[in-house]
């Protein structure tokens, strides 16, 4: 892999207060994503480079970016027949999830534990077990945020307020590459265009002083990586 090919640039800068969960949707050729505190769902054309909005939701507000009450989340599933099930309480932020290329490990980012987690997963019935950490971040990655898998079986995680996205292997506990932005509080990031060659990496804005803000003036915007070697695959729609 030659790193020096890598290309970083910010495709839309969006000034999102934090930008999240970025979706590829293939057939559109467009980029899904959330600006929380806003509450707006925004779908980003790489052909035409518009953007639509769609004021949604609600929730209930932090303290400040990534402060809040203590173990008051927890992780659910919701099933095809559209019933929900609840996997375990006593959640800080529940954040980034995938599934091993083959299914039979769901990964899984708990924020505040530093730590990305995996299960054995049992792809009929849904149940998760055998709780267990794969990498557990370093002091400058700081905070793991959103997480999405490559084509090769390997996870990318956002680290929020350490600006870079990093490359891991789940099966060694190795981290394989390290990808810096511009930008602090990157939050998430998935793999899209024609091939799934591209990676989308949101970030936020909230928390950062006026000094911060002329220091990194895209923050809140979309970036688009090229040249990372790796593709990615194409998201799971939901089946119900």
């Amino acid at each position: 892999m030659i790193m020096s090919s890598v290309k970083i640039e910010c495709v839309l800068p969006e000034n999102c207060r934090c930008g999240e969960s970025p979706v590829w949707e293939e057939a559109s050729n467009s980029l899904l994503f959330v600006d929380i505190p806003a509450k707006k769902v925004c779908r980003w054309d790489s052909l035409s480079k518009g953007v639509q909005q769609v004021t949604v939701g609600t929730m209930a507000e932090e303290t400040a970016p990534a402060v809040l009450e203590r173990h008051q989340g927890s992780l659910y599933s919701l099933f095809p027949d559209h019933h929900v099930e609840k996997y375990f309480d006593q959640v800080d932020i529940s954040n980034g999830l995938d599934w091993s290329l083959d299914h039979k490990i769901f990964y899984y980012i708990d924020s505040l534990s530093y730590s990305v987690d995996a299960f054995d997963y049992d792809l009929q019935t849904g149940k998760i077990s055998n709780r267990r950490s794969v990498y557990k971040l370093e002091k400058e990655e700081q905070i793991p945020d959103g997480m999405c898998i490559d084509a090769e079986g390997k996870l990318w995680v956002a680290c929020y307020n350490g600006g870079r996205v990093i490359r891991l292997d789940p099966e060694t506990g190795k981290r394989l590459q390290t990808v810096k932005l511009p930008v602090d509080k990157t939050t998430s990031c998935c793999f899209g265009g024609k091939d799934y060659s591209e990676m989308y990496v949101t970030c936020a804005r909230d928390g950062m002083d006026v000094e911060k803000l002329l220091q990194q003036p895209q923050a809140g915007g979309i970036f688009k990586i090229t040249g990372l070697g790796v593709k990615g695959i194409p998201p799971y729609p939901y089946a119900g």
